[in-house]
This record gives structure tokens, C-alpha cells and sequence, in this order.
């Protein structure tokens, strides 16, 4: 009786550990990096003490990843719905333009910013009907980004248009100490958030990127949805545009590459899926915040510019090579847990 009840229980054992073994795994993927930041504030805390752990300069790390998280979100949005655009610089640009432009020619503020988030709604429209005909998205984004460079620069005269400070109440303004720009990070995300968890439309969107046949096949417009991401995409590089040209009070047709890198690295950081379906707002968000930290960190300590560069990409690899390890983990441990399970059921 006694080695009957020790056989039994060990099986059982055995088998809660498989899910535990799976739960710490996706804990590492969905919040390890909220882990990594709090490490790299710890460290930095230390090391660039006493000036790095402070008020004054946490607002300037969440000033500095405002466009960072900006165009993330965009990205991210894209890359959930399962498509990749890589015309957001070239978007952000040609509406900065538009704005520009119209409110040097006297038109109200207002109505320039509209004007400005329409012709993202625009490219994301054209972004997307063109992808639905099948042909790359990359490719297509890529095309795009050439076109709306070239189109910003027909705006500008090949030129900029400076002195823009009627719209320094979204860049250099502060509210309560805080720069105008964390207001909109904040609103960005937290809008974002509440529509991909909490509304329909959101939630399809995400089963969309995961799967989009089969969405097609329970009786969902699945295309309505791929637009819809490369729209909201488009609005979001929109915004950074004009936030852009806030802060530097004027608006320039250069599309800088930069943006779409710092953007892809802290979504990649955040362990949203790049082949769609996975991901999460608050992620991208720190997966900004710990770019910006980065690089404050190694401005305090006097290190150059271009380690944070480096660093950078090394970030971007480590996150890839990660991700694969995690998912390769996960599967192989629920594949064995599974087999454990029918193997108990046939003894």
C-alpha cells in the first residue's frame, strides 16, 4: 500500500511542475521587461550617483522617450495586426510639412494639426489597399517612405519651415513641471491600451495579426482590420511628426532612419511578436523608457553617444534570440507535459 501511494503521488508531482516550469517562462516573456528596467535603474542608480536617481532627471529620461514611444506605438500597432510598416518616418515628415506649411500661410493651428492627422489616416489607407492586392508590405512601406520624403521636400521647397511656436504647447510647454509631451505618451498609451483589451474592434484587430484565415473564416472582415492597423499606424507617425516639430519649433522633410530603428527596437524589446497577434502597449512603453535610460545614463556618466548606439543593438539581439529561446522552451515543455499526461491515462 505504501509504494502504491508513493508511485502515485509522484506522477502527480511531476505533472504540476510542467505548468509552473511553463508559467515562469511566459512571465519572462510578458514581464521580464519590467524586471530589466527596474535592474538598469538600480545599476545606473549606483553608478551615476548621486545625479541619475532623481526627479528632475527622471523627467528628462520620460521627456526624451516621448517620440521614442510615439512612433513605437505605431510600430507596434502594425506588427499586431501582423504587417510591418516602415513608413512612418517619411509619414511623420510629410505631415509635419503639411502643418508647417498651412500655418505659415496664416491657416489656424487647429486646423493644421487636423490637416496633419488626416494625411496619416491617408497613408495608412493607401498603405493598406495597396498590401491588400498582395503585394509586401514591407515593400510597400518601404515605397512609401520614398514618396512622402520626396513629397515632404515639394512642400518645404527643399527647404524647412522654421519658428513654428504655435505649437510649442505640445513640445516645450510644461504642465505641472511635466513636459507636454508625457501628457500625449500617456493618452496615446492609455487610449491604445483600453482599445486593444477592452473593445471588440481591438480585440479582433490582435486575432487578426495572430491568424488571419481563421478570423476570415468566422464570418470577420479580416482586410477591414489590416487597414485599420495601418491606419492607426500612420496616425501615430502623424503625431510624432508634429511632436517633432513642437520640440525643435520647426518642421523639416528629412525622414530620419533613426526613428523606425529606436521605434522596432523597443518593440522588439517589449516581446511583441513580430509575425503578429502578441504584444502589449505598456511593453513598448518601457521598452522606450529603458532606450531613453540607456542613453541618459551613459550621457551622466560622460560615455560616448555611440555606445549607446551600440548597446542599442545589442538590446535588439539579445531580445530576438530571447524570444526564440522562450517559445522553443514553452512548446517543448507543454509538448511534454502533454505526453505525460496521456502516457498516465494509458497506464
Amino acid at each position: 500500500m505504501t509504494v502504491s501511494t508513493a508511485n502515485e503521488a509522484a506522477p502527480a508531482a511531476s505533472g504540476h511542475d510542467m505548468p509552473r516550469g511553463v508559467s515562469a517562462l511566459v512571465f519572462v516573456r510578458d514581464r521580464g521587461i519590467f524586471v530589466l528596467w527596474g535592474v538598469i535603474i538600480v545599476a545606473f542608480s549606483f553608478w551615476c550617483a548621486p545625479y541619475f536617481a532623481t526627479v528632475d532627471n527622471a523627467l528628462l529620461i520620460a521627456n526624451a522617450a516621448a517620440l521614442t514611444a510615439i512612433f513605437a506605438a505605431g510600430v507596434g500597432f502594425g506588427v499586431m495586426t501582423g504587417v510591418l510598416d516602415l513608413s512612418l518616418p517619411g509619414t511623420a515628415a510629410f505631415s509635419a510639412c503639411a502643418a508647417g506649411w498651412m500655418i505659415t500661410n496664416g491657416r489656424p493651428v487647429w486646423l493644421s494639426l487636423v490637416a496633419a492627422m488626416l494625411c496619416g489616416v491617408l497613408v495608412g489607407l493607401v498603405n493598406g489597399l495597396i498590401a491588400l492586392r498582395g503585394f509586401n508590405p514591407i515593400i510597400v512601406t518601404i515605397g512609401t517612405l520614398s514618396a512622402l520624403s520626396g513629397l515632404a521636400a515639394v512642400i518645404a521647397g527643399g527647404y524647412t519651415f522654421p519658428g513654428l511656436t504655435g505649437l510649442t504647447f505640445m513640445g516645450t510647454d510644461r504642465y505641472l513641471g511635466i513636459p507636454a509631451p508625457v501628457y500625449i505618451v500617456a493618452a496615446l498609451f492609455g487610449i491604445g491600451t483600453v482599445f486593444l483589451t477592452r473593445t471588440r474592434d481591438g480585440i479582433r484587430l490582435m486575432a487578426v495579426g495572430g491568424n488571419a484565415e481563421a478570423v476570415r473564416r468566422s464570418g470577420i472582415h479580416a482586410d477591414r482590420y489590416k487597414v485599420l492597423g495601418f491606419v492607426i499606424s500612420g496616425l501615430c507617425a502623424s503625431l510624432g511628426g508634429l511632436v517633432t516639430a513642437a520640440i525643435t519649433t520647426e518642421a523639416t522633410p528629412e525622414a530620419s532612419p533613426s526613428i523606425i530603428f529606436s521605434a522596432l527596437t523597443a518593440v522588439a524589446l517589449a516581446g511583441v511578436a513580430l509575425t503578429g497577434g502578441r504584444g502589449s502597449l505598456p511593453r513598448v512603453l518601457v521598452g522606450a523608457l529603458i532606450l531613453a535610460t540607456i542613453s541618459n545614463g551613459l550621457t551622466i556618466r560622460g560615455v560616448q553617444p555611440y555606445w549607446a548606439t551600440v548597446i542599442t543593438g545589442v538590446l535588439l539581439l539579445a531580445s530576438l534570440l530571447l524570444e526564440r529561446i522562450v517559445q522553443t522552451a514553452v512548446s517543448n515543455r507543454l509538448m511534454s507535459s502533454a505526453n505525460l499526461s496521456v502516457h498516465r491515462k494509458q497506464v
